[in-house]
């Protein structure tokens, strides 16, 4: 059980980073979440947004770190 308390925390610290990543890239004019090819669609009384360009660039950036963080760790 101590060791699921310790994912937990670690899980916890990653998304806090994340989210000050996140917020710091708001506000720094980069325009994630707003890239073409985002789907956005505005109806009366609902909104859909589904970020696919941001999430295809994500995954090639995470992609692109772990690739060399596991190239160097050799």
């Amino acid at each position: 059980m101590a060791d699921f308390g310790k994912i937990l925390l670690l899980l916890g610290g990653v998304l806090v980073v994340a989210g000050l990543v996140f917020m710091l890239l708001g506000r720094s004019g980069i325009p994630i979440g707003r890239l073409p090819g985002d789907v956005v669609y505005r109806g009366k009384n609902t909104t859909f947004y589904f970020p696919l360009a941001t999430s295809i660039l994500i995954s090639v950036v995470l992609s692109l770190l772990l690739y060399f963080l596991g190239r160097f760790r050799r």
